[in-house]
């Protein structure tokens, strides 16, 4: 098995002052895993914000080849973690090992992704306009503009994904890409697997002679705020929970220098079923939906939660076929005791509910989630009941039978920010849809037609972002290449000597990049 420390690493160095120690469990088990983790102290916390703000000066003027050598360094580290490392994330996380595995891979690609815009150069956002002196009345002087990294980041492990959305994850990824140095918090849930992940991206560090502090990751319960507050942050990633990424939200808000936090929170990713398709495919559609219903044990944070369909004997017959599938699928552990908790929490409050009815999923006992199956009035959505806005995390989702495509839209107004929504339909379907489209536009960050929300592609133009709750800022999303945007600002030269400017936006262009240069895109050297 992996080496496990357990002390927090700062400027490249091992740190372990405090005296408050943390144990890696056993998903399955809930017993202590052989592995003790220090939690960082104040003075530790300072020191890993400090580091990150000294190597931010260095990090961010290499060039973007070097970059994206670091990056790609740390993919190959990454791929080169071994089956006792999957074994240990499966210890941990209780997830399969193929699962893993493929989370490997996504978390590489990641970074190989990051590597190839930042070689690529459209990052930059080159725009020039050049001076019109003998414009009228006034001239125009020459203007040029670029982006550039905001500073240290930090950025908070996610449960679910322990690899994809953790230590080196897309919130690093897109963050070191910008030229962001990072400071990370570990995830209480897989401690043992952030440590591994942590010195694979240490070693790729230090293979391609980046500077001490690129990359620092504490231990704790409580260091989340200090970190936040600390002066030399100036950005924030999260995915987790809307009361802890609201809580992130207020501390930043309420800092001398407000940053901006970029978490991804909370989402039921609604599912419309058309009659048509209903009608061609019903049985297809159930199996289909319900296996993304329980990918993962329902630990997605694109997990259906919800599913409308329009009142016919088609639905009625889908609903039967659905709760049958749902009602067969066994129990799965669930990442860690707390999210079990949360769970259950969540299926008490629907079971309570005058307006809810169980249809599907045996009672819960024991230390699995049990798939389960509601159905809501459609009324509580026309009302805005608040609880069917609530995401419940796990294998569970919740049908609404609207009488019509008219009550269907009156339901999907009052929905809350999402980050997808899903439509499964026929060509027949869609004669009469662009109302609905343009309804869910508004809603989600991402359409989808004839898919299930569940597989999220890592590419240019993937959005995993949406209004809020969704997301604490819609204008970003945390997968794809388009995430490295967060972490960028625009600067504006204005008459500065050609030799002055940085590569990007020299006449010569030395890099060779797509530019903006009076209005039209060109890769010309200016005269």
């Amino acid at each position: 098995m992996p080496i496990i420390l357990g002390h927090n690493s700062i400027g490249g160095a091992r740190s372990a002052a405090g005296n408050v120690h943390l144990h890696s469990l056993d998903a399955s088990s809930g017993e202590a895993l052989p592995y003790e983790f220090i939690q960082a102290t104040p003075a530790e916390v300072d020191a890993a914000a400090r580091a990150a703000a000294a190597a931010y000066p260095l990090f961010r003027s290499l060039a973007a080849e070097r970059r994206a050598e670091f990056l790609d360094a740390i993919a190959d580290e990454i791929d080169a973690l071994g089956e006792d490392f999957v074994a240990l994330v499966c210890r941990e996380t209780a997830l399969s090992a193929a699962r893993i595995q493929g989370e490997r891979g996504r978390t590489s690609n990641q970074m190989r992704l990051f590597a190839q815009v930042l070689r690529r150069g459209d990052f930059h956002g080159a725009r020039i306009d050049r001076a019109l002196p003998e414009r009228q009345p006034l001239p125009r002087p020459d203007l040029r503009q670029y982006r550039i990294g905001l500073g240290p980041v930090a950025v908070f492990g996610a449960s679910n994904f322990p690899l994809a959305f953790s230590t080196a994850g897309g919130d690093t990824a897109a963050a070191l890409a910008a030229g962001c140095p990072v400071v990370f918090k570990a995830h209480s849930g897989h401690m043992a697997t952030a440590e591994c992940m942590a010195d694979a991206l240490l070693r790729a560090a230090e293979k391609t002679g980046m500077p001490k502090g690129v990359f620092n990751m504490i231990y704790g319960n409580t260091v989340g705020a200090d970190l936040v507050r600390h002066p030399a942050i100036q950005a924030v990633g999260f995915t987790g929970s809307l009361r802890g990424g609201r809580a992130l939200c207020d501390l930043a808000a309420a800092r001398p220098q407000p940053i901006p936090v970029f978490a991804e929170m909370s989402s039921i990713n609604p599912v419309v079923l058309l009659p048509a398709a209903l009608k061609s495919r019903g049985v297809q559609i159930a199996s289909e939906l319900s296996g993304s219903v329980l990918l993962g044990c329902g630990q997605f944070c694109t997990s259906p939660g919800l599913v409308l369909g329009v009142r016919s004997a088609e639905f009625s017959a889908f609903v039967q076929e659905f709760a049958a599938r749902m009602a067969a699928q066994p129990a799965q552990t669930m990442l860690n005791a707390g999210t079990l908790q949360s769970y259950a929490a969540g299926l008490e409050r629907l079971h309570a509910h005058p307006g809810i009815r169980h249809l599907a999923g045996s009672a819960q006992t024991g230390q699995q989630a049990r798939p389960q199956l509601f159905q809501a009035d459609a009324r509580l959505l026309l009302e805005g009941d608040a609880l069917l806005q609530e995401e419940v995390f796990g294998p569970a989702t919740v049908l609404v039978e609207v009488a019509d495509q008219t009550e269907m839209e009156r339901a999907l107004h009052g929905l809350h920010g999402q980050l997808t929504a899903t439509l499964i339909a026929e060509p027949a379907d869609l004669d009469g849809c662009a109302g609905l489209l343009a309804l869910l536009e508004q809603k989600a960050g991402r359409l989808l037609l004839n898919g299930y929300p569940t597989e999220v592609e890592v590419c240019d133009a993937m959005v995993h972002g949406g209004p809020y709750p969704a997301t604490s800022d819609p204008r970003g999303t945390s997968v794809g290449s388009a995430a490295i945007e967060r972490f960028l600002r625009p600067v504006c030269y204005q008459n500065c000597p050609d030799a002055l400017l940085p590569p990007a936006l020299q006449n010569a262009n030395p890099l060779g990049i797509a530019r903006l240069v009076d209005g039209e895109t060109t890769r010309q050297a200016l005269p």
